[in-house]
C-alpha cells in the first residue's frame, strides 16, 4: 500500500494531518529544515508528536535537508541523536556529509534522500541505495514515464516519493538563490522570500529613475511566478509508475490546508486502490483552500507547468471559520478563527467524510448571549444542535 505524507510546521497542523488521514507527517526541527517561518518542533514537542502519532500508527519524518555550512556540521550530531531518542522514523536529507552522521550517530534510522538532491535517474538511486538511503524524494521534474524507468531498476525495497499537490518553484529541484541574491534571505535555511512571486520591471543603466514595466497586456505579468501542483484527479497513474509515497507540499501552510488537503488526498487514494474515480466532492476540496492556478506539473507535459503571468495571487472558494471542541448536552462547542454569521452557508468538514453542511438555528456565546456574528478571533462559543461532530472537525464558509 502506497502512504499518503503531509507537512506540519506546527503542533496543530501536525493534528490535523493525523486527524484528517495521512500515514506519515514530515516536520522539522528547530534547525537544519529548511523551512524558517513555521514554528516547528523543539525536542519536547517532537517527543510528543511520535508519541501521538505513532499511537495512532502514523510515522514522522524529520527534515534534514539543509547544506550545512562547517558550524552547523559540527552541531549535527546532537541534534540527530536527540530526535532519534525522540523516536522518529526517518531522517530526509540532502547532503552526503548529513546522510553519514545520520548513519553514525542514528543508525536505526530509516534515511529518505530529499528532492534537493535533484534525483532524475536509476543510476543516482542505485547509488543512494549503496550508501544506505532507504527512499528517494524525485525531482519535481521528473516524469511519470521516467519514475517508470526508474521503479524497474532499483532495488524493490526502495521507496519512491514524489510531490503531488502543493507549491512549485521555478528552479530546479527548489535550489534557488533568488532571495538569497536580492534580499539576503536563504531559501537553504528556510527564509525564501519567495522573489518569484514579484512583479518586475527593467531598468536601462542610463535612464536613472526610469523603471519600465514588463507586461503582456495591462495588467502587466509575473515572468517567473510558477502554478500550484495538483494530482488529485490521478493518483491511480501515480501508483501504476511505481510511486509509493504521495507527498502533500505545505509546511507553512495551515491547519485547515493540512486537513482539507489530506482529507482528499485520503479519499482519492483509497479510491484508487478500488479502482474507481474520486467523487466529485473530493475534486471540488482541493479549490476550497487557497491556491494558485493548479497545473499536473512535469508529470505529462511540461508546457503544464508554465508560469503563471497575470498575477501571484492566491484563490480559495471557501474560509476558515472554527474548530470543533466537542459535544455535550446537546450542544456543540467550538472555537471560532474567523469572521462567520448564521446568515452564511456553514459547511462543516469531518476527517475521512464528505463534508456536510451546517445549519444550527441558534449561537451562543462565551457569554451565555445569543447571537447571529462571530466576530471575536479565538471565542468559544456553542450550538444548540442534534447532531454531534468529532473533536477537530473543521468549520467553514464560502469565501
Amino acid at each position: 500500500m502506497a502512504e499518503l505524507l503531509s507537512p506540519a510546521g506546527d503542533y496543530e497542523c501536525f493534528e490535523a494531518a493525523v486527524d484528517y488521514g495521512c500515514d506519515a507527517v514530515y516536520i522539522g526541527g528547530q534547525n537544519f529544515g529548511m523551512r524558517a517561518g513555521p514554528k516547528n518542533f523543539d525536542t519536547d514537542a517532537l517527543r510528543s508528536a511520535v508519541q501521538h502519532a505513532h499511537s495512532r500508527n502514523v510515522k514522522v519524518y524529520l527534515t534534514c535537508n539543509i547544506v550545512p555550512t562547517n558550524d552547523e556540521a559540527e552541531a549535527f550530531p546532537q541534534f540527530i541523536k536527540e530526535a532519534a531518542d525522540a523516536g522518529i522514523d526517518a531522517a530526509i536529507v540532502a547532503d552526503i556529509g548529513v546522510m553519514a552522521m545520520v548513519k553514525k550517530y542514528a543508525p536505526g534510522l530509516d534515511i529518505h534522500m530529499s528532492t534537493q538532491v535533484g534525483i532524475m535517474n536509476y543510476e543516482t538511486a542505485n547509488e543512494l541505495y549503496r550508501l544506505g538511503a532507504r527512499r528517494i524524494v524525485l525531482a519535481r521534474e521528473v516524469s511519470l514515464a521516467e519514475i517508470r524507468r526508474i521503479r524497474d531498476n532499483i532495488p524493490e525495497d526502495m521507496e519512491i516519493e514524489a510531490f503531488v499537490h502543493g507549491a512549485m518553484c521555478v528552479s530546479f529541484s527548489g535550489r534557488c538563490l533568488l532571495s538569497k541574491y536580492l534580499v539576503d534571505r536563504d531559501a537553504n535555511r528556510g527564509a525564501c522570500a519567495q522573489p518569484c512571486r514579484w512583479k518586475y520591471f527593467i531598468t536601462e543603466e542610463k535612464r536613472i529613475g526610469q523603471d519600465f514595466e514588463i507586461f503582456e497586456d495591462n495588467r502587466g505579468t509575473y515572468i517567473l511566478n510558477a502554478k500550484d501542483l495538483c494530482m488529485i484527479e490521478h493518483v491511480r497513474e501515480l501508483l501504476d509508475a511505481g510511486v509509493t509515497s504521495l507527498k502533500i507540499e505545505g509546511r507553512a501552510k495551515s491547519s485547515y490546508y493540512v486537513a482539507t488537503v489530506t482529507n482528499a488526498y485520503r479519499a482519492a487514494l483509497d479510491c484508487a486502490y478500488r479502482n474507481e474515480q474520486p467523487p466529485q466532492w473530493v475534486l471540488d476540496e482541493v479549490y476550497k483552500v487557497s491556491h494558485r492556478h493548479y497545473c499536473t506539473g512535469f508529470f505529462y507535459n511540461h508546457d503544464d507547468a508554465e508560469q503563471y503571468y497575470e498575477d501571484s495571487g492566491y484563490y480559495r472558494a471557501y474560509d476558515f471559520a472554527g474548530v470543533v471542541d466537542g459535544y455535550e448536552n446537546g450542544c456543540i462547542k467550538l472555537t471560532q478563527r474567523n469572521y462567520f454569521t448564521l446568515d452564511d452557508e456553514l459547511e462543516i468538514l469531518i476527517p475521512g467524510r464528505e463534508p456536510v453542511k451546517f445549519t444550527p438555528s441558534e449561537m451562543i456565546n462565551d457569554k451565555g448571549e445569543s447571537v447571529r456574528i462571530a466576530n471575536h478571533a479565538t471565542e468559544k462559543l456553542t450550538f444548540p444542535y442534534p447532531t454531534e461532530f468529532p473533536k477537530n472537525s473543521i468549520l467553514r464558509k464560502p469565501s
